[in-house]
């Protein structure tokens, strides 16, 4: 597992730029990423994948302690699909 501020040191090591200066980038990415997702978008990153949201319809659920019926409301969850090169790469 790659911490964040490995993947920063990481980051900034092969770009040849600060801690800093690569920390604010990653900032930048995942809040423009949220934007995104909020407003109702997607985001594509070549070779990397697509986040995007699915809608989940209200239905009916258990409460596995009690056996009780409850009722879940309805949301959005946030997917993401991984690339062809990606996957390729993993499954090596």
């Amino acid at each position: 597992m790659t911490t964040q501020a490995e993947l920063i040191a990481a980051v900034a090591k092969d770009a040849g730029v600060s801690q800093a200066d690569a920390g604010r980038v990653l900032e930048a990415i995942v809040k423009n990423i949220h934007s995104s997702l909020t407003d109702g978008g997607d985001v594509r990153i070549s070779n990397l994948g697509v986040f995007d949201t699915a809608a989940r319809a209200a239905r009916e659920g258990r409460n596995p302690a009690t056996g009780a019926t409850i009722n879940i409301a309805a949301s959005k969850a946030v997917r993401f699909r991984v690339s062809k090169p990606l996957k390729d790469a993993v499954n090596k």
